[in-house]
């Protein structure tokens, strides 16, 4: 079953929002421990699926699904920035 289209677009929404977040990160200099930083990016993650589990639309299985789908993205967009963090690290 199709998500509904509300829902698309909250969760395109909130992958272009959340690729602004890590588009706009500067390394911190001192650096923090790798494990450190995929705590935070676990955390901007979960931040994200509170906030927009108010918004979802639909039976709550839709809802459920949808918040599955976001998480989903969400992790996708997360798996390049934390690469290029461990190359950052690797680099110093």
């Amino acid at each position: 079953m199709a998500l509904l289209q509300a829902n698309k677009d909250l969760i395109s929404k909130g992958m272009k929002e959340f690729n602004a977040l890590l588009n706009q990160q500067v390394f911190p200099n001192p650096s923090i421990p790798e494990e450190a930083m995929v705590t935070i990016v676990d955390d901007w993650v979960n931040f994200y699926i509170n906030y927009y589990r108010r918004q979802v639309v639909g039976e709550q299985q839709e809802q459920e699904r949808a918040l599955q789908e976001l998480r989903q993205e969400l992790d996708t967009l997360s798996t390049p920035f934390l690469a290029k963090y461990r190359a950052f690290l690797k680099s110093l």
